[in-house]
């Protein structure tokens, strides 16, 4: 038995560790997921602000592409006027009066032969005191314009650009407007290390994401039809009225505005309209007008300012009929990055941060900043330049802490359930053990009650057999034959009955019946019963009764410790030199006391309370030479009990042991 507990324990013990590795296990793919999970939330939110930056540039470039060529001029003829009038109302720009327009700066336009209008430029000498800040921002802008983007746009040469710009239809956008080799260069320069960033980024958790609103290929070209008569107004009256009002020249790359002795452009203006121009050969009364996609133009001029490098200007080609133009603005930088951070504030989560980091210069190696809390970089792709979003956790031990927690739960339940088995385990061995044990006491019960009955039946059996065959002619060997019978059978009775006890006190059966009466009594006809067996063995039987009086017991429980106690006595104290056996009865407050006591070799202390154990008895049952079945003191325990009493066992003196049975007063 205790081979296969040892083998059960051993699977238990191999199957436990088994489950803590797999739970430790689970617990490291439980992190990985969670990290996975928490970088995919990043990812999903890199991805919501780039479409919704997207769509608002997708918004912005839609709606600028379809803004009327017109917008472009400080005044503008109307569509709905009728064409006999002679005198055509005109309208000024919607773009006149700043300089911002949502993402848009300075919208500008380039008249063939190189001089710049803006929506800005009815702004007169003797008005500026009115608007100062705009006249100051509208000169910046106009003088940036030509310092900037026009030596971008010219040709090396004098006088390439307005042969660019005379070109047959056929001749795209791009390669009317030459680029520097050194900015060619820097932009070939920073498309090759497009490359090595995305995989920088992509090392650092996270990913470059393009927004293709800007791009020229998403974008079409608008081709309409206008009345001839409009077109000219439109035009030529204030091609005529810029160069009336200001010098040849001087709205080339200087910006500079006419005096205060010039004549007005409201003036001119209206001169022109009273007298407007007469086309002889008109092919049609309508044109074709074709507005071309926006064109991404990057320059240098506040560099250092600037997210991309450079200025950014958008800018695209019109043409109606043999007349080419460019029409275009700059990015307003402030803005994009005050829309990306709305984006941005709108779509982080819960435990979530961002920040802009900005590169110094367009050709500058891509770099981010070693920050712990940046959980996701996501690079805002604009095809021209790149806008480095680093999004951070709040908390970067978050999924540390959640981590530790599952962890400390695991393995406290681990410890729970390894305290548990191994209680388990051990109750398991201790219960094997008290079964083993219980077995072999119930095998020496078994022998010691064979031996017990087939002793007092082998007496019986002889004696009868003598009687019946009249072998014994002596009276007195008949008296004695006739008293061992008796004896033999009470010793019989007494051990049926014990037996019996035993087995209605197991199954909960055994019944008390308590009467009032003499305890003396009762025990002075037990000693009377047992002296000739105890003087049959050597022993003399002294009774010491006290007056306890009258008390509530039962006769026959009573009779089987009193029996039970001498009996014992007797089987254990066979080899004392003094052989008389003490029987005393004396009452206290609570307790009246049965003891009995001999002079025989005493009961050890490590033995003390095992001897009441049911089928309990000291020795191999081998080598015992005492008889008996093991349940009499266990008996005398349970019929004291059942009178709210004890037993307990005194040393005697010089040698031997008190057996005190205390039976309760009241019951």
């Amino acid at each position: 038995m205790y081979k296969r507990l040892t083998i059960l324990s051993l699977i238990i013990f191999a199957a436990l560790c088994g489950l803590v590795w797999l739970g430790y296990h689970s617990i490291r793919i439980r992190a990985q997921g969670m990290e996975g999970a928490r970088l995919g939330e990043f990812a999903a939110v890199a991805e919501q602000i780039r479409q919704d930056v997207k769509h608002k540039l997708d918004e912005f470039i839609e709606r600028e592409q379809n803004r009327p060529y017109t917008d472009y001029l400080y005044y503008h003829v109307p569509e709905n006027v009728i064409s006999s009038q002679q005198q055509m109302p005109i309208l000024r720009s919607p773009l006149a009066g700043r300089l911002e327009h949502g993402l848009a700066y300075g919208n500008f336009q380039i008249e063939p032969g190189g001089s710049i209008t803006t929506p800005n430029d009815d702004i007169e000498q003797g008005g500026r005191g009115l608007n100062d800040e705009l006249y100051a921002e509208a000169l910046l802008n106009t003088t940036n314009i030509g310092r900037n983007l026009l030596p971008v746009l010219s040709a090396t040469r004098p006088g390439s650009f307005e042969t660019g710009l005379n070109k047959e239809n056929k001749v795209s956008l791009k390669t009317q407007l030459k680029v520097p080799e050194q900015v060619e260069l820097a932009r070939n320069e920073d498309l090759k290390k497009k490359g090595e960033q995305s995989k920088t980024v992509q090392g650092q958790r996270g990913k470059a994401l393009p927004i293709e609103s800007l791009q020229r290929q998403a974008q079409e070209t608008q081709v309409m039809k206008q009345r001839r008569s409009v077109f000219e107004y439109n035009i030529f009256s204030n091609a005529e009225l810029f160069q009336q009002a200001v010098p040849s020249g001087a709205r080339q790359g200087d910006a500079q505005i006419p005096g205060q002795a010039e004549p007005t452009r409201r003036q001119t203006a209206q001169q022109q309209v009273s007298q407007p121009p007469t086309v002889q050969e008109r092919q049609s009364e309508m044109v074709q007008v074709r507005i071309g996609p926006f064109e991404t133009i990057v320059t240098g001029g506040n560099t250092a300012e600037s997210i991309f490098g450079g200025q950014v200007f958008l800018v695209r080609h019109v043409q109606i009929e043999d007349r080419h133009f460019w029409q275009g603005f700059q990015l307003n930088e402030k803005k994009l990055i005050e829309g990306v951070k709305k984006s941005a504030s709108k779509f982080v989560r819960e435990g979530m941060s961002f920040e802009l980091a900005q590169t110094k210069s367009a050709d500058a190696a891509y770099t981010t900043t070693e920050n712990e809390d940046i959980a996701y970089t996501a690079v805002l792709d604009f095809l021209f330049g790149d806008l480095v979003l680093h999004l951070k956790e709040i908390d970067p031990a978050w999924i540390g802490k959640q981590i530790n927690h599952l962890r400390n739960w695991y393995f406290s339940i681990v410890g729970i359930v390894l305290l548990a088995v191994a209680l388990g385990l051990a109750s398991l061995w201790r219960s094997a053990g008290v079964q083993i044990r219980l077995a072999q006491k119930k095998d020496d019960f078994i022998s010691a009650v064979s031996h017990e009955l087939r002793t007092p039946l082998t007496s019986i059996r002889m004696y009868s057999e003598m009687l019946e065959k009249n072998w014994v002619k002596s009276e007195d060997k008949l008296t004695e034959y006739y008293r061992n019978m008796r004896q033999e059978s009470e010793r019989l009775s007494r051990l049926i009955e014990n037996v019996l006890d035993f087995s209605r006190i197991q199954r909960g059966r055994k019944k008390y019946t308590f009467k009032a009466g003499d305890i003396n009594k009762c025990i002075a006809d037990v000693v009377e019963m047992m002296r000739p067996y105890a003087a049959q063995r050597g022993f003399t039987i002294k009774t010491e009764l006290g007056r306890v009086g009258q008390m509530v017991f039962d006769g026959d429980a009573v009779t089987q410790i009193a029996v039970n106690l001498l009996d014992n006595a007797v089987k254990y104290a066979r080899d004392a030199e003094d052989k008389t056996i003490t029987v005393r009865t004396g009452s206290d407050e609570r307790f009246i006391l049965i003891e009995v006591e001999d002079h025989g070799p005493g009961v050890p202390h490590r033995q003390r309370k095992r001897i009441f154990e049911q089928f309990y008895r000291s020795g191999a049952e081998a080598i015992r030479e005492t008889t008996g079945t093991g349940l009499g003191l266990a008996l005398v325990k349970k019929f004291a009990e059942a009178h709210n009493g004890f037993v307990e066992i005194i040393n005697a003196r010089p040698t031997g042991a008190i057996f005190r049975v205390a039976l309760g007063a009241q019951v």
